[in-house]
């Protein structure tokens, strides 16, 4: 049986482990990326890498592309721009978006690629750094069944839950209302740490817990000890959070919906950009809790 040739286009901190876990699972990869020394590591780590100067070259090469890119503008670049996808796409093509945009630009580029007779799905994912590693993102899906069941055997070997969630933009929608959960959850996990720990609570002590009862969270699970140690190794970085939430709150503004909470934590994740915590990871919220409070939570040593 012939090995499967797919396209990848941005191995970010989040795309170099999907890719990883695409060829463990038995796929060829053709990769591009804006930064050409991410593709030379992955095409030197295994003979299962393809190396591809252009999108438009990744869509000659293949019929499956998957992009995983940092904001709407890079995903109309890689599209629409020069060399871009559009120009070799036709007739059996599949763009799989997994990045985290707009609804709005979701639904131009199905739009557009299906005018050239190719087919688009929105498959955001949620799950971070440590999710693509392990290969157990979640992955919602917006797009027509027939295409998702395509792509499946490729979710599957990224993720772990699979939701098709509906049509061309629902999975953005979904996404955005992922964003809005975890970074209130942030917040409530920062206000509580810095709370104990100024009262005299070793953290470590709360997290443990908290972790054994109803506000128990897979952020206070995974970024909990990782706050009180401060340590803010980007797994998702603030600047992407704050894109993230404009998203959510612009589609509550088209949609009607009051998002009075979401708008308040954007504040709260744009006041720590601004003070040079753009690159951190997201859990570095915690900062400005500290900061508010003039007290560092700090483990008992």
């Amino acid at each position: 049986m012939m090995t499967e040739r797919i396209g990848f286009i941005g191995l970010g901190i989040m795309g170099k482990p999907m890719v990883r876990n695409l060829v463990k699972a038995g796929f060829e990869v053709v990769a591009h990326s804006r930064t050409r020394a991410s593709v030379d590591e992955m095409v030197a780590e295994s003979a299962a890498m393809i190396a591809a100067d252009s999108p438009r070259a990744v869509a000659e090469q293949t019929k499956t592309i998957i992009t995983m890119l940092p904001d709407s503008s890079d995903v109309r670049d890689v599209v629409f721009g020069d060399n871009g996808l559009i120009g070799a796409m036709g007739a059996g093509h599949l763009l799989i978006d997994m990045s985290t945009i707009a609804p709005a630009t979701a639904i131009e580029v199905a739009e557009a690629v299906k005018v050239k007779g190719a087919a688009a799905l929105d498959a955001p994912v949620s799950g971070g750094d440590k999710g693509a590693i392990a290969g157990t993102l979640s992955i919602m899906v917006g797009g027509e069944a027939s295409d998702v069941e395509r792509a499946m055997p490729l979710f599957e070997a990224m993720g772990k839950t699979i939701v098709h969630v509906g049509g061309v933009g629902a999975g953005q929608i979904v996404k955005a209302c992922n964003q809005v959960v975890v970074a209130l959850n942030y917040a409530a996990v920062s206000e509580a740490l810095v709370l104990g720990s100024k009262a005299g609570v070793d953290p470590t002590k709360i997290v443990q817990v908290l972790g054994g009862g109803l506000a128990n969270s897979r952020v206070l699970e995974m970024r909990g000890p990782t706050m009180i140690e401060h340590n803010f190794e980007p797994g998702f970085r603030v600047n992407l959070h704050r894109k993230d939430l404009a998203i959510a709150l612009f589609t509550g503004r088209e949609t009607g919906v009051p998002l009075p909470m979401t708008s308040l934590v954007s504040q709260f994740y744009d006041a720590v950009g601004v003070a040079g915590g753009g690159e951190l990871d997201h859990s570095a919220l915690l900062t400005l809790f500290e900061e508010m409070a003039n007290h560092t939570v700090a483990a008992e040593s």
